[in-house]
């Protein structure tokens, strides 16, 4: 719910209320019963959770690279070991067919 900002005209009182955006403004202030304004004043709000921030799309970046790099390796290992899988193979069969 939104937190909305009145003074009061007669006292000169500022507060605060926490109304529904569907209600109708306060007309009279709560300490001296006089008129009240409502006040444009900033709005504030908080992100929460991840990807708000610079540092956590960096981080997600960051993990994806060293994945990438870590899956790079893993296939290089592998392609390597096939390869050596595929000379042995190729220098066993040279034997047997001499």
């Amino acid at each position: 719910m939104p937190i909305y900002e009145y003074e009061c005209l007669e006292c000169g009182e500022k507060f605060e209320t926490m109304q529904k955006i569907t209600e109708e403004p306060l007309t009279s202030c709560p300490s001296c019963s006089g008129k009240v304004r409502k006040l444009v004043s900033n709005c504030s709000f908080q992100l929460k959770g991840t990807g708000w921030y610079l540092t956590d799309y960096s981080k997600k970046s960051d993990e994806k690279k060293e994945k990438q790099e870590k899956k790079g390796e893993k296939k290089e290992k592998s392609d390597n070991v096939a390869s050596k899988t595929k000379s042995k193979e190729t220098s066993q069969k040279k034997v047997m067919n001499q």
